[in-house]
Formats: C-alpha cells, sequence, structure tokens
C-alpha cells in the first residue's frame, strides 16, 4: 500500500464511476470529492454492492479516533443533512466503517461518517424510523482507519480547526511515533501545514480555557498565541487573563468569540511587557524580554513616537501586536 493519501483514496473507489453526492461538497480534485461522487452512485437499495449496505444505526459506534465531538452535533449543526436527507428520502454518500468483533451490541465502528450517523439517529427520533444508516464496509488497519478519516474529511470545512488538531496529535503520537514528517509523508501534507495544525492541539490547557467554546481556536489564533507560550511571563499573563475570561462568563457575561479572546490573552501580555518609563518616554520588550520599542509622547496631543530597537528578538507579528494595543 503507497504512502501517500491520493494512491490509498484511489483503492476505495476504482473502477466506479462519478456522480454528484449530497452534505458538503468537497474540491473537484480532492480524494474526498472523487469518493463521494462514485460511492453515491451505488446507493439505489438496501443492499448496492457486495460492501455497502443500509443498517440499522444503533448497531454502529463511532470509532475511539473519530474526529467528531459529539457533544458539538445537534439539529442546528447537522441542519443541511438533515434536509438533504429528508429531501432525497434518504442517505445518499455511504460512511466508511469496519466490523466489529468484540462487542455483541455493535456490528460496526464508523471510521469516517460520525455526522451522517448522527442525522439519521436524530431522524429515527423525530418521527422518520424508515431511516436506515448507508455504509460501505472495509478491512483497515488503525493506521489506513486514520488515513481513510483524514481522506472524507480534510477538505470539510463544518469540521473545526480544533477537531482535526487532536485527530493529528492522537495520530502523530500512536502511529508515526512522534515523527511530523512521516506523518505528513503519509497523509502528502506539507510539514508547515502540519506543524501549524498541530500548535492549536498544543496550547496550554489554561490558555484554552479563556476560550468559551474550544472550536473557535483557529490556526490563525494558535499562530498569535503559541509563541507568546514559550514566555513564562507572557504565558503568566495570559493565563491570569484567561481566568478572567472564565470569571466573567460565570457572573453572566456573554461568550466573546474566539477573536476577541485572543485579542485580549495578547493584549495582556503587552501591557506586562511596559513596566519602565522615563519622563515622556516608556519602553516596550518583547516576550523574550528584551527592549523592544521605546515610546515617546509628543507634545501634540495623541502623537507619539515609536523607535524599534535591533536584537529584541521579536518579529514582525509581535511589533504589529505592540503598536494595535497602544493605538
Amino acid at each position: 500500500m503507497g504512502k501517500g493519501n491520493k494512491g490509498f483514496g484511489a483503492s476505495l473507489t476504482a473502477g466506479l464511476d462519478e456522480e454528484q453526492g449530497d452534505a458538503v461538497a468537497a474540491p473537484a480534485e480532492s480524494i474526498m470529492a472523487s469518493r463521494s461522487d462514485t460511492l453515491a452512485r451505488l446507493a439505489s437499495g438496501k443492499v448496492v454492492s457486495d460492501r455497502t449496505e443500509f443498517v440499522d444505526p444503533d448497531r454502529c459506534r463511532p470509532w475511539r479516533l473519530h474526529n467528531r465531538d459529539l457533544d458539538h452535533l445537534d439539529e442546528g449543526s447537522c441542519r443541511d443533512l438533515i434536509d438533504a436527507f429528508l429531501s432525497a428520502k434518504k442517505q445518499r454518500i455511504p460512511a466508511v466503517v469496519r466490523r466489529v468483533r468484540d462487542d455483541p451490541n455493535v456490528d460496526y465502528e464508523i471510521i469516517a461518517g460520525v455526522r451522517r450517523w448522527w442525522t439519521v439517529m436524530w431522524l429515527r427520533a423525530h418521527n422518520h424510523p424508515e431511516f436506515d444508516y448507508l455504509i460501505t464496509v472495509q478491512s483497515l488497519t488503525d493506521e489506513e482507519a486514520f488515513r481513510v478519516s483524514d481522506i472524507e474529511n480534510r477538505a470539510r470545512k463544518d469540521i473545526s480547526d480544533w477537531e482535526r488538531a487532536r485527530e493529528y496529535s492522537g495520530a502523530l503520537d500512536e502511529f508515526y511515533n512522534s515523527n511530523q514528517s512521516q506523518m505528513a509523508e503519509h497523509l502528502n501534507i506539507s510539514r508547515s501545514w502540519l506543524s501549524r495544525m498541530l500548535d492549536v492541539a498544543r496550547l496550554p490547557k489554561q490558555v484554552v480555557a479563556g476560550f468559551a467554546d474550544t472550536h473557535d481556536i483557529t490556526v490563525r489564533i494558535a499562530r498569535d498565541l503559541k509563541p507568546l507560550t514559550n514566555d513564562a511571563r507572557a504565558l503568566s499573563a495570559m493565563t491570569k487573563e484567561a481566568e478572567k475570561l472564565v470569571a466573567e462568563r460565570g457572573k453572566g457575561a456573554s461568550a466573546l468569540p474566539g477573536p476577541a479572546v485572543a485579542k485580549r490573552l495578547v493584549a495582556a501580555t503587552v501591557a506586562q511587557k511596559a513596566p519602565r518609563t522615563s519622563g515622556r518616554s516608556r519602553i516596550i520588550e518583547s516576550a523574550a524580554g528584551k527592549k523592544m520599542m521605546t515610546v515617546t509622547q509628543g507634545k501634540r496631543a495623541g502623537a507619539l513616537t515609536l523607535q524599534l530597537h535591533p536584537g529584541a528578538d521579536a518579529d514582525k507579528d509581535e511589533i504589529l501586536r505592540a503598536v494595535e494595543s497602544l493605538l
């Protein structure tokens, strides 16, 4: 079996025709689009091939490494699938499952298609007992199952960066001996993209606590916060700010969106870096504790002069955050 996802995904759809499927469409070039389109052609009866069939969803369970947070699946988040299933009077794109041998109450575990499973369960519980769960049965190792899940879900926009990052983090340790280069090669993705995704899962718990919903933590937010977590003083400042955010929500304050939370966390570190003043000037230090910028108040109201200092070990993003805080 080839290492890349492209060859591996092709083996799932070899010999099948292409046709438009339901739910969220992936880019035309992606493996997910090819797989979904081809499998949709087969969905025409209770048993549509030697490995694809409709089954009782109660006889299925999500795989232990599936990438969905079940507590985020509800009528709202699955509304598009609910409407699509009702319109078509059935599920069109099969989920990928494998057989279970160690549980008398379950026949299959779901590798990819947990949201479709939840939707069928919801429909059966809401006056539509005629709906069954369309599956395609595969014989897969755990590492192969992880790659199948990644093939199907990488292009889906309804999976948060947080869900994907946690899945990748677990797979890195379990299947690839914590070797990011090896994992990137197996998944046919760039090492830089994988590193940015893993940074989401590696944010300290005390910082993550500041967010009302972990699904608000995006790759972009992690990119801004991660460098600051490497500095003890900055991390302490963010931890205190996160505790304030938790306390505010506990008192009934509305939950802030992810970017607003991140802005407060970053601003807290900038405030910690500006203790020294001299007359009409003050010095702002970088996360590394070095002099980064001198701010001088001009004679005109609101006028500021900024002097940047070399050797502060600060990148452009950190400097811009400091300037934004001043403004």
